[in-house]
Formats: C-alpha cells, sequence, structure tokens
C-alpha cells in the first residue's frame, strides 16, 4: 500500500509562486512515473505535469514554462514548482503515481494524496 501526502498549498497573490511537495510512505517512488493534477472549482481534475521513472519531464500545454516538476527519490518526493501564478491556477492539487512509462490520463494513475488547495488572489 502507498499513501502520498501533499503539502506546500496556501493562498498567494497574482504573481507569486508556490512549491508543492508529495511525500510518500510504504512503497518507495523510484520504480514510478509520478505526476500532478489540479481540479479547479466546478471543472473536471486535468493533468499537468509527469515526471518518468527515469527523470523524463512531460507538461500540459496550461503550464509549460511556469511549472516545474521533479523528484527526489533518496527523501521519495516529487514536487512542483510554480511560478507567476494566476487567479485561473486556484484549484485543489493531487500527485499520484503512474502506471507505465509516461503516463497523462486519470485511468493511468493507481495511487492519489489527498490534494491541497491553492488559491491565488488578483
Amino acid at each position: 500500500q502507498v499513501q502520498l501526502v501533499e503539502s506546500g498549498g496556501g493562498l498567494v497573490q497574482a504573481g507569486d509562486s508556490l512549491r508543492l511537495s508529495c511525500a510518500a510512505s510504504g512503497r518507495t517512488l523510484s520504480s514510478y512515473a509520478m505526476g500532478w493534477f489540479r481540479q479547479p472549482p466546478g471543472k473536471e481534475r486535468e493533468f499537468l505535469a509527469g515526471i518518468s521513472r527515469i527523470g523524463s519531464r512531460y507538461y500540459a500545454d496550461s503550464v509549460k514554462g511556469r511549472f516545474t516538476i521533479s523528484r527526489d527519490n533518496v527523501k521519495n518526493t516529487v514536487y512542483l514548482q510554480m511560478n507567476s501564478l494566476n487567479p485561473e491556477d486556484t484549484a485543489i492539487y493531487y500527485c499520484a503515481r503512474g502506471i507505465g512509462a509516461r503516463p497523462t490520463a486519470r485511468t493511468e494513475f493507481d495511487y492519489w494524496g489527498q490534494g491541497a488547495q491553492v488559491t491565488v488572489s488578483s
């Protein structure tokens, strides 16, 4: 069993930066791709960024250039650095463990964290 716990969310102003963390317990993450999703109020959960087992990174067009995903296999933690935040980034952010090499669809992830709220004020 794997438990994923997100942290680092909060209330920020437009233009600010924030770094989310996703710490895993129960199993090592180093053998899996990992991803970040978000769910804005009243909308579907959407894929943001992924990092493969060997460290290859890939992003949704909506966040490319502003968000950076990284991982620390020693700490068993995945990060999402978010820069130039705007009110449209307000959402609950989730990390998840992937199935396969470069997963992006929700069905390609098998374990999820509980989510971290990020609110960006204008």
